[in-house]
């Protein structure tokens, strides 16, 4: 039997490190996790992972042909193979693509989360026809990956489209970069929690969740006392959907992408997120662009998004060459 020919994709969170194989029309044929422990060594980290990794090769025979490894980490640089400065990861400076190697003799891969989900998305997902959007992904924090005419913006020094770094509120709540008033601590899960028990403070409203401390409040038990109609909930997604679509406004103005495409975490509010976005995005937009930008909802399935993503920055430099010998 031919060996399938597959990247392995591996995505280090803050919580869990999670990787699979996967081949050119996105099949998925191994998913797996180990978590991330951030008082251990990155060594450690991929010592444990590459063990697990070799292990599910040797019980798998020669089923797969491995081309290559495409890693996704937040403030990782796709032209150094490094993550630098991750307040997620409490990493200042790791060579992932030398410690990679240390286990494989392949191509290395490296770039950010939200890079990695953009090339992911542009060939196993709703942008496949697409070559300029705007990948956001708005989970614990505020990731983005722009592609313009096909290809991920790195910029000059491989850390472009930090939109989630972009302040939207003066002296507004402080941010894990050590500046106030970052789009991040407003569209995220964090961010949601902190706006509820804002509104809270300031409303009549009556709310489900009023009895809740701010350590037991989560955002699915906001998401779900929304969909059950609770309006202090829903008008927190509102505000998320209003702080969002401003400053979306001015990132279409920079960019003039086709589409903007929300993945992960928040996401998962569909329309209660989607139409105050789209309405304040429209209501403050240029109006060259009025009507031309699309807000979708990511087409990557739900739970492999970060295997997918990792794995598409093989996939989309085993492309490059072949169109460029």
């Amino acid at each position: 039997m031919a060996q399938k020919k597959v990247t392995l994709g591996i995505e280090i969170g803050g919580m869990n490190t999670t990787f699979g194989l996967v081949d050119i029309s996105g099949n998925c044929f191994v998913e797996s996790k180990i978590p991330t422990k951030l008082n251990e060594s990155p060594e450690a980290l991929f010592e444990r992972l590459f063990k697990k990794i070799k292990k599910i090769f040797k019980e798998r025979g020669g089923e797969f042909d491995l081309l290559g490894i495409g890693v996704a980490a937040p403030s990782a640089n796709y032209y150094k193979g490094t993550v630098e400065y991750s307040s997620n990861l409490n990493w200042i400076y790791v060579n992932i693509k030398d410690m990679v190697r240390k286990y494989y003799d392949l191509p290395v891969v490296i770039a950010n989360d939200a890079n990695a989900a953009a090339l992911g998305e542009m060939k196993f997902g709703v942008t496949k026809k697409m070559k300029n959007f705007i990948q956001l992904t708005l989970s614990r924090g505020f990731g983005s990956g722009i592609v313009a005419d096909g290809n991920i913006l790195y910029g000059s020094s491989g850390f472009a489209g930090e939109i989630g770094h972009s302040i939207v509120e003066k002296n507004g709540r402080l941010c894990g970069c050590g500046r106030r008033g970052c789009l991040e601590t407003y569209v995220s899960t964090g961010g949601l929690i902190r706006t509820y028990f804002e509104l809270l403070s300031t409303s009549n409203e009556v709310s489900v969740l009023k009895e809740f401390r701010p350590s037991e409040l989560t955002y699915e038990l906001i998401l779900k006392a929304a969909k059950n109609g609770d309006k202090l909930a829903i008008n927190v997604f509102d505000y998320t959907g209003k702080i969002l679509g401003e400053a979306l406004s001015n990132v279409v103005a920079y960019l003039n992408p086709e589409a903007i495409i929300l993945s992960e975490g928040i996401a998962s509010a569909g329309d209660l997120l989607l139409n105050p976005t789209k309405y304040y995005m429209e209501r403050n937009m240029l109006n060259l662009f009025q009507g031309k930008v699309e807000i979708l909802l990511s087409g990557l399935v739900k739970g492999n998004v970060a295997i997918l993503g990792a794995s598409a920055l093989v996939w989309h430099e085993i492309q490059k060459k072949k169109n460029n010998p």
